[in-house]
């Protein structure tokens, strides 16, 4: 969706930083409104200037006496709304912020033209160690203010408003007119339910540069504001509580800076052994991101202590004592996850769509609580599974037939999985149970932590474990050699390919098209063998596993090749959706399944 924005730059005496910080900001073609604070007669002087030289561009606002910088930005946002203008991209004159970063706050608010697109300051050496560490005690302020994390960095003068949302507040609410404008205006957009979204951005402090921040007496307003904050908070607790109940408005998808570059091709890598901090890196970031990032470009997050401690606690105490932890874990990642409860909302609602007749879960905040704690669970038992507290009792066959037939038959396989339910259970058993023909196809770069707290937990967890980043001559002849060692290759079908480097196709899925891989169906052409669908659901306490035959060969012919793709990746599609909606709660891809992966909305061929 396209905006119609401009920027507003408050200034008061910043003659000699000004020209370049305009000469920076024209190149992007956006109207300017620069708003002189009571300036003295020198910045005047140069602001004069600067509106001839850009007069087709540049507005000049002249306050008669210095109001504050809050008082200038006001000024500058209901001029530029009274202008007709629907965004104002706020950026302080001193020429701290990175004027280069002005297309991605556009495209951002473009995006998701409802919510605040914010600046997250990326810091050099340059900044000064006191306001540095000094803005965190207001970031904590600011999360217990508003009940939640949205808000990353509540003092970057960096930002785009929604003006119409902006000018409401601002008309309505008696706002500060100082330093202390920026963090109380976001304070309070949080209060009326707007969306945040954060852009990390380069901060840098000139030598010699001028501040107008009074140590003593802004710290002052700042304290009192946070106190009126604070106060406010509690008069609001019961609507924001309730806030917190009520099912999540989910942002619309964001664009990917590289979409436009984006080249998948035949990558079969993606990762059966998904696990807990993966996903909850992937999936439940503390803020919505300006672009619908792969699953794999997503860092990973949770700390090894943390994971180690839950590791320990399920060696010694067991796994049903340690899951008491899981739900103060999964209730932070639910209330900071903001994305990953989009996509856990946009899932059931798929799921509701195709099931008319009801039986599926209903979106909202306690789905979403029940889904990801479905996933922390999941995680939990691939401890329990390598620490030995899962055994084969464990364990049961919806119908042996199809895997006795194979094991008896000498026979390899590749066997396509999904991340549904708990296919590490299976690998897990098999190296401790000395059945070492099972080998995992996997792509572990997001997940090293967690693994590595795997792999402490049994020294046999790398066993039969291949990773594999690009399929070329090599990786096949390897996995030839394995297949006709009569072993089993596992490996994912429900994402898209590592790396943009890999080719999608389109099948219909929970009610829509979506991109899945061709690498699995290229594999096993390439292979040559049987191929069987494998899924592993928690049902009434036990695992359950599905081993079903898929096809005794895949044939790729050249002529009808993305046919006959096509048609396989449908059929896996079928069979996927089906246990989905038997297990609705144990399908843990929560980033935008239905997003292309250079950022679109479907895949291609």
């Amino acid at each position: 969706m396209s905006i119609n924005a401009c920027v507003v730059i408050p200034i008061y005496n910043h003659k000699d930083a000004i020209g370049a910080t305009v000469a920076g900001l024209a190149v992007h073609g956006l109207p300017i409104f620069v708003v002189d604070d009571g300036s003295d007669a020198a910045t005047q002087a140069v602001l004069a200037g600067l509106a001839q030289h850009f007069r087709a561009q540049l507005t000049l606002l002249r306050l008669p006496v210095n109001g504050g910088k809050g008082a200038a930005v006001m000024a500058g946002l209901r001029a530029a709304h009274a202008a007709g203008f629907s965004h104002a991209l706020q950026i302080d004159a001193d020429g701290q912020h990175d004027a280069a970063d002005v297309p991605r706050f556009v495209a951002a608010a473009s995006a998701d033209p409802e919510a605040v697109v914010l600046g997250r300051p990326v810091y050099d050496a340059s900044v000064p160690k006191a306001r540095l560490y000094g803005r965190y005690l207001t970031h904590v302020w600011v999360w217990i203010e508003t009940l939640s994390f949205e808000i990353r960095d509540s003092m970057c003068g960096f930002r785009i408003y929604p003006l119409a949302t902006a000018c409401a507040l601002i008309d309505s609410v008696r706002l500060p007119t100082r330093m202390d404008f920026d963090i109380e205006i976001l304070v309070r957009l949080s209060w009326r339910r707007a969306r945040f979204v954060s852009i990390p951005t380069r901060v840098t402090y000139a030598a010699g540069g001028l501040s107008h921040f009074d140590v003593v007496r802004d710290n002052v307003r700042i304290s009192k504001s946070h106190t009126r904050l604070v106060a406010g908070m509690l008069l609001r607790l019961p609507v924001l509580l309730a806030h917190k109940l009520r099912p999540l408005r989910a942002a619309p998808p964001l664009p990917h800076p590289a979409a436009a570059n984006a080249n998948p091709s035949t990558n079969p890598s993606t990762n059966p052994s998904t696990n807990l901090s993966t996903n909850l890196s992937t999936n439940l970031s503390t803020s919505a991101s300006p672009a619908v990032k792969p699953w794999w470009r997503i860092a990973e997050r949770g700390s090894r202590l943390g994971m180690t401690l839950l590791a320990l606690s399920c060696k010694v105490f067991g796994t049903r004592m340690t899951a008491l932890w899981l739900h103060p874990i999964v209730a932070y990642f639910l209330l900071t996850g903001r994305a990953a409860r989009a996509e856990s909302h946009r899932y059931f609602m798929r799921l509701a769509q195709v099931s008319p007749r009801g039986g599926t879960p209903r979106p909202g905040w306690f789905s979403a609580y029940r889904h990801m704690f479905a996933f922390a669970r999941s995680g939990l038992d691939k401890l329990a599974a390598w620490s030995g507290r899962v055994t084969q009792n464990d364990i049961a066959f919806d119908d042996p037939e199809p895997l006795d037939a194979l094991t008896a038959s000498g026979r390899g396989a590749l066997v396509i999985g999904a991340h549904l339910g708990n296919l590490e259970m299976m690998r897990a058993l098999a190296v401790r149970g000395a059945h070492s023909k099972v080998t995992a196809i996997v792509y572990t770069e997001h997940a090293k932590r967690f693994n590595s707290v795997l792999a402490a937990a049994n020294e046999d967890f790398s066993v039969r474990l291949l990773e594999v980043s690009d399929f070329g001559p090599e990786t096949a002849v390897l996995m030839q050699q394995r297949i006709d060692a009569g072993e089993l290759l596992v490996i994912v079908g429900d994402r898209v390919p590592a790396h943009e480097s890999g080719r999608t196709t389109l099948a219909h899925f929970l009610g829509a098209p979506a991109a899945f891989a061709q690498g699995p169906y290229v594999l096993a052409h390439a292979l040559g063998c049987p191929v069987y669908l494998f899924f592993c659901l928690k049902e009434q306490g036990r695992y359950t596993v599905y081993f079903e035959h898929f096809a005794e060969r895949i044939d790729l012919p050249r002529r009808d090749r993305a046919q006959h793709l096509a048609a396989h990746a449908q059929r896996y599609a079928d069979r996927l959706e089906y246990f989905c909606r038997k297990a609705p709660f144990q399908w843990f891809n929560f980033f935008d399944f239905w997003a292309r992966p250079g950022g679109g909305v479907h895949g291609r061929t």
